[in-house]
């Protein structure tokens, strides 16, 4: 890392000196709001990253999926995401009441596009809001209301180098252990056997089967 100190870029215009002009379109597609086409493809999205920062601005990327839909378009400026029971660590939720900025990728199986979404949020309970975006088998925590202040597609290339959804490009979970084993090696410090390994991975397995929400 020191030795390539000098090649460092530290300056928006040696940044812009070294990439091409952006076309016309690639600045005028990004909306202030949710245009149809938007709505429809998060209405198609069983799956987005929510990005958040702290007042530190450190930031984090938290996974979120659902059925089809389970984002919900209020209207063409607001989001409402369900918030459901995980590991409790509340990042993404702290974070939005440390700043409030929040970035989304939607994404959907079989599109080589995505959607991407800027604003901020706010955490509520609101019973009307709960509603809206309420699987009554799947109980919520919380909603994340977005409040849309950026909208765009972006366009398919890192999924089409990446062969994402191409079935051939799958990886053998085996080429690793289970969740349950890593995190029990990761936290202890300690090797585990292949037995007991064994057991931890049967452990998670239960869990994705009886306790996914």
């Amino acid at each position: 890392m020191t030795r390539n100190r000098g090649r460092r870029i530290i300056t928006e215009s040696k940044l812009r000196s070294i990439y091409d002009k952006p076309s016309d379109r690639a600045i005028a597609k990004q909306l202030n709001h949710l245009d149809q086409y938007c709505q429809q493809f998060i209405k198609l999205s069983p799956f987005v990253l929510l990005a958040t920062t702290d007042r530190k601005g450190r930031i984090d990327v938290s996974p979120r999926g659902g059925a089809p839909g389970f984002v919900h378009c209020a209207d063409d400026h607001t989001l409402y995401l369900p918030d459901r029971r995980g590991n409790n660590r509340l990042d993404s939720l702290t974070n939005i009441i440390q700043t409030t900025n929040v970035g989304l990728l939607f994404m959907v199986p079989g599109f080589k596009e995505c959607v991407r979404v800027a604003g901020s949020a706010q955490i509520s309970q609101e019973v009307e809001i709960s509603v809206l975006a309420e699987d009554k088998e799947k109980p919520l925590m919380s909603i994340i209301q977005v409040t849309v202040e950026e909208a765009f597609f972006q366009c398919g290339k890192s999924l089409i180098r990446s062969r994402l959804w191409d079935p051939e490009t799958r990886v053998d979970r085996n080429v690793m252990p289970g969740l349950d084993r890593i995190l029990r090696e990761q936290t202890t410090g300690h090797p585990v056997s292949d037995q007991e390994g064994e057991v931890e991975d049967k452990s998670i397995e239960e869990t994705y089967r009886n306790r996914l929400y």
